[in-house]
């Protein structure tokens, strides 16, 4: 869905018209919040649009309980219903979590599902999106990194952030033989990270290496405090796009700083106007360049690039297999990406 394709009458609750910047406005927030997303049309699927169609949905819909070598359990939230997917993202088995459980099991010893191993970087997606949108830079780490690369999928509209983050814990338990493990997140990724940082035992977190955070609105979201003063978006906000717009007041104290090394890329112009007319001062489009500041990194890069683009930029590429290798970003004189002084 684009905004071109959203009624171009829309109106007040007191009949009169809205002005074309409010109604871009409110078209890009309720595609934040409702869960579509704004990168969602980059995300990566293959077959006909009916099949783009009903992997989009269902990205919004199950979120990952177990993975290993692209085969994993997925649950949705809200109810029992269980189910085993292939590397091929085909549903081969169906029922309650304990059934799920013992058929991954009985795969596993068989050599049908093998279990992961050594180095594991595992990629978390953004709000209303789906692993699709990881994928771009997925392939580049895989031919550029010597460890696996696992991408985690969750329900972002069903559920808050902590029960995100609890899946990840129950994905990264699943893997004990995974070490050390790096993240990659987008956006409403790094914060799922960074909560099951602060729920995770010192001897889970023993196992982390490195992190790079992509368009991460550490600081929260201006975007999002923007959607909270409008009655109807904030009304129908629900799962981690409230926690964004409603409750970040009282999820913000609750995310750990990352006690492993860890960069953070912005996308922005380098100048005080950014690619958003909404946003005062450099953004992403989506993010603005200060929100994604935390104290604490290791690095800090600036890349000429719109918050959706960022899992497809080379510089941003390139940039992520440098900090997970080396542990800061070296960028080539030629690329356009800044560096500069990490948040203090």
């Amino acid at each position: 869905m684009t905004l071109s394709s959203l009624p171009t009458r829309t109106f007040h609750r007191d009949g009169r018209p809205l002005s074309g910047g409010l109604l871009a406005c409110l078209a890009s927030l309720l595609l934040l919040l409702s869960g579509i997303g704004v990168a969602a049309e980059e995300g990566v699927v293959e077959g006909t649009w009916m099949d783009a169609l009903r992997q989009a949905t269902e990205a919004m819909e199950w979120t990952d309980d177990r993975i290993s070598d692209g085969w994993r359990i997925q649950r949705k939230p809200g109810d029992e219903a269980c189910r085993i997917l292939d590397p091929r993202d085909v549903s081969v088995f169906e029922g309650t979590h304990a059934a799920c459980l013992d058929t991954f099991a009985k795969l596993t010893e068989k050599g049908t599902i093998p279990e992961v191993r050594g180095p594991t970087v595992i990629l978390l997606h953004g709000l209303g999106e789906g692993r699709g949108s990881m994928q771009p830079l997925a392939v580049h780490l895989r031919k550029s990194q010597n460890a696996t690369v696992v991408s985690f999928g969750y329900a972002s509209p069903r559920t808050g952030i902590d029960d995100h983050a609890r899946s990840l814990g129950r994905v990264i338990e699943g893997m004990p033989h995974a070490h050390p493990i790096s993240f990659v997140g987008h956006s409403l990724g790094n914060i799922v990270v960074r909560r099951w940082m602060a729920l995770a035992d010192g001897r889970e977190r023993g196992r982390l290496n490195r992190m790079v955070m992509l368009g991460a609105p550490n600081q929260g979201s201006e975007l999002a405090r923007m959607a909270s003063r409008v009655w109807v978006l904030a009304a129908l906000s629900n799962g981690a796009a409230r926690d964004l717009v409603v409750d970040w007041p009282a999820v913000a104290p609750t995310l750990a700083v990352p006690t492993c090394p860890f960069g953070i890329i912005a996308g922005g112009k380098g100048d005080d106007r950014g690619f958003s007319t909404l946003l005062e001062g450099d953004d992403d489009a989506i993010v603005k360049v200060t929100e994604t500041q935390l104290e604490g990194s290791s690095d800090f890069l600036l890349v000429p690039v719109r918050h959706s683009l960022m899992m497809k930029d080379p510089t941003v590429q390139r940039a992520t297999v440098s900090f997970l290798t080396h542990g800061h970003f070296l960028v080539p004189e030629q690329a356009p990406g800044k560096r500069a002084a990490p948040a203090q």
